[in-house]
């Protein structure tokens, strides 16, 4: 499966808090061409139910906590997102779906490409027939 979590630099003092930083070809792979969030998403809604042709996306929980469910077409995973410093890299040809959102949850999505339509499967369907090409 083209994912991968990853393990962002914590840097923590005990009487300052905590911070962690991602940076361009350090933890992410690609050069950041836009950054988005999810929050407030009520109770038992599922959200992202698509995948990507070619766009690669690092998602991570910034605050609470939701699941990530992954499928490559041959195999699904889920993954709980639940702390701040560790993301999932996602690669191209994965149907992604976020769910079971924690009051206060906060998806952050960073990726390598702008907004294209043309890039999106949104039918699982047709995510299967894409997959056996």
């Amino acid at each position: 499966m083209n994912v991968s979590i990853v393990s962002l630099p914590k840097i923590t003092e005990p009487t300052r808090g905590s911070l962690t930083v991602v940076e361009n070809g350090k933890e992410v792979p690609f050069d950041i061409k836009r950054v988005y969030w999810t929050y407030d998403v009520p109770a038992g809604e599922c959200r992202g139910g698509h995948a990507h042709k070619k766009q690669r996306e690092l998602v991570l929980a910034v605050s609470g906590c939701f699941t990530l469910t992954l499928d490559d077409g041959k195999e699904k995973t889920e993954i709980l997102l639940n702390h701040p410093y560790q993301a999932v890299l996602i690669g191209g040809g994965v149907w992604r779906e976020l769910h079971d959102f924690s009051s206060g949850a906060v998806c952050l999505v960073v990726t390598d490409g702008m907004f294209e339509e043309e890039d999106y499967i949104r039918d699982y369907d047709e995510f299967i027939e894409h997959c056996n090409i």
